[in-house]
């Protein structure tokens, strides 16, 4: 079902393309855009909240902000933002109040590489939290997965890239 929705809803995008990784592409995955529509935002956040086990979550700025936000309200759970730079406001990297010891999911949009998430697990553990596991939108199938796993994490996608792409 949600591989129809992405694919209905324009959020892959053809073209030339860099990624957040420094890979060149030639389609891109939109979920940010996707989910400014509330009934894609619905069917994401129902999928999240049968994945999510820990009693927080967690995302990067910017397409995991509207899943975290999302899913921690419908669950009644806390949740933190981690943002990529801190060269404003209060000048924190983390959004939220860390507790010692919290069990935490961490939301994301899309994996490539697993480079941003793996030093979003980084953070939250050098803050004293636990990662539950990592759930992704879309796993775009690049080596986001062998890495999280080689350094201890769980990657957990709604769906692969080879899926929604299956015609």
């Amino acid at each position: 079902m949600l591989n129809r929705i992405l694919q209905e809803k324009g959020a892959i995008k053809t073209g030339e393309f860099t990624l957040t990784s420094g890979k060149k592409s030639n389609f891109y995955v939109d979920i940010k855009d996707a989910c400014a529509d509330p009934e894609v935002l619905k069917v994401i956040v129902g999928e999240l909240e049968k994945k999510v086990t820990s009693k927080a979550v967690a995302g990067v700025e910017l397409g995991a902000v509207p899943l975290v936000v999302a899913t921690a309200f419908k669950m009644s759970i806390p949740y933190f933002i981690i943002r990529k730079q801190s060269n404003h406001g209060m000048k924190k990297l983390l959004i939220g109040k860390p507790e010692e010891g919290v069990n935490v999911d961490i939301i994301e949009d899309v994996v490539t590489t697993g480079g941003s998430v793996l030093k979003a697990a980084n953070l939250l553990m050098s803050n004293g939290m636990k990662i539950g596991k990592i759930i992704t939108v879309v796993d775009r199938e690049e080596g986001g997965i062998e890495l999280l796993r080689e350094n201890g994490l769980k990657l957990e996608s709604l769906v692969k890239i080879s899926e929604v792409l299956k015609k």
